[in-house]
């Protein structure tokens, strides 16, 4: 390896670690988990993951995007079950990768994915708002959103000083490109946030400290029988294909970023699911690939995936020396840390565009957001996927009938497009007003696709008619 190319990535190395360490404790204490097992995540994420092949330059960890599954599932199952979520969820990304269905995950419908993390960001703020000022949020998603309402009335002024003070210094420190090349966003906000509260003595709620060694839980072989929970299995799954489908988008977006190696999907699913097979034996959260870290890799000027393995490293040599540090940060800058993360899921630019071209992906994109919101995050991505789905048969299901008077001939039907059963009533209102006393041709040549339910309506017609049905097709059905 060249010398350059050794202190770019040294360089770029110590740029995500300086991201990466507040996001890491920042998630791990919104799901409800100690914050050591955030940092076990990301140094799994840049040792084991970091050093798999697949995505060159993209950097993995605990995700924002994650969060609030992994805090209703601790609510639900206990802090001893997650190694054995995040376990099961690394067994069936390897599964997938092996079965080489990484590529597939490119296939979703962008407003269902757009849906999803609108739905996350919306509970991420709402979540993290009641932190902000060192209020305890409530458990449902319904119920914290209706709670805002009554909320200022709550919070500690200390803490909701320091949270939006946070918020601020993340808005307007990246305006200073030399700066925020220099000192990232998430770390300088944090920093002043705790050393402000240190040096003041502020009476605000600070990170709980209970050891690395201590927060390691390695999962339990008797536990895997919870696996065969019907519950269980589905949070295994949501796991699974939510950090597959954002490690996998985030691995299309850093490949716009560089001119380098594109990414291989099956061998970067498989990369992740070793990782949180890993982090399930340690009993920490679940990891994916994060576009935040990945691209300040990028612009650091990483060349190789020595820059995302190092950042594993100085993970762990800061978790190792300086474990006691993490008891100065006030949870209000994790919260306005968190508050401006979901914030930024919140597709508003891409919402506006989509409205301006394609209104039903925007019902699509809502309905899916709402549905997370209500009810949970798995439920919310079916629904959305259920509606993407129903929207998409009926896009494509356009069937045009044209109708020609030849006078003594009869009257020519040509019926065009796609006939399927949703479609089935236009057609038939459109044959049922045909004079009963005239020969009728009905002409399929220009179908591209006519399903049984049409064709067996399209039989029944003709035979109470009491004529054959003629066709010049070349449909498929």
């Amino acid at each position: 390896m060249r010398r350059g190319v050794r202190k770019a990535d040294l360089f770029a190395s110590l740029v995500v670690f300086l991201v990466a360490l507040p996001l890491c404790v920042g998630v791990a204490v919104a799901s409800g988990v100690p914050a050591e097992l955030g940092l076990v995540t990301g140094i799994v994420g840049g040792l084991v993951a970091g050093a798999l092949p697949g995505s060159s330059l993209q950097v993995s960890g605990p995700a924002a995007g994650l969060t609030v599954l992994v805090y209703e599932a601790v609510q639900a199952y206990g802090l001893d079950v997650l190694g054995v979520l995040v376990l099961g969820a690394g067994l069936v990304q390897l599964a997938l990768g092996a079965l080489r269905l990484g590529r597939w995950f490119r296939a979703v419908s962008v407003a269902v994915v757009q849906g999803m993390l609108a739905g996350i960001g919306l509970m991420l703020v709402a979540g993290q708002a009641y932190a902000l000022g060192d209020v305890a949020a409530p458990a449902s998603g319904p119920a914290k959103l209706a709670g805002l309402v009554s909320l200022p009335g709550d919070v500690e002024p200390v803490a909701l000083a320091v949270g939006g003070a946070t918020v601020l210094v993340l808005v307007l420190w990246p305006r200073w490109r030399r700066g925020a090349r220099a000192v990232p966003a998430p770390l300088l906000a944090v920093g002043l946030a705790s050393a402000a509260t240190g040096l003041l003595d502020l009476p605000v709620r600070r990170v709980e400290v209970q050891g690395l060694l201590d927060s390691v839980r390695l999962t339990d072989p008797g536990d895997l029988g919870r696996l065969t929970e019907v519950g269980v299995l589905g949070t295994v799954v949501a796991f699974a294909l939510i950090a597959s489908a954002e490690s996998l988008f985030s691995a299309a977006a850093v490949d716009r970023l560089h001119r380098g190696p594109r990414t291989d999907y099956d061998r970067e699913l498989m990369a992740q699911g070793a990782g949180n097979a890993v982090c399930g034996m340690l009993g920490a959260l679940p990891m994916t690939a994060v576009i935040v870290r990945s691209a300040a890799n990028v612009r650091a000027g990483a060349r190789t995936k020595a820059s995302r393995v190092l950042h594993g490293v100085w993970l762990l040599v800061f978790t190792a020396v300086l474990p006691g540090a993490l008891g100065v940060i006030p949870v209000a800058a994790l919260a306005g840390l968190l508050v401006h993360a979901g914030c930024k899921l919140l597709p508003l630019r891409e919402v506006a565009g989509l409205w301006r071209a394609h209104r039903g992906e925007v019902v699509v994109l809502a309905v899916t957001a709402v549905a997370i919101v209500i009810g949970n995050l798995l439920e919310g991505v079916l629904v959305g996927l259920a509606l993407a789905t129903a929207k998409t048969a009926w896009d494509m299901s356009h069937v045009h009938v044209e109708t020609e008077d030849l006078g003594a001939e009869g009257i020519v039907v040509r019926v065009l497009g796609n006939a399927t059963f949703l479609r089935l009533p236009k057609l038939l209102d459109a044959l049922e007003v045909l004079p009963q006393d005239r020969d009728v041709r009905l002409e399929l040549g220009g179908l591209r696709h006519m399903d049984h339910a049409c064709a067996a309506a399209l039989d029944g017609w003709a035979a109470a008619r009491g004529h054959e049905l003629v066709t010049t097709s070349r449909y498929t059905s």
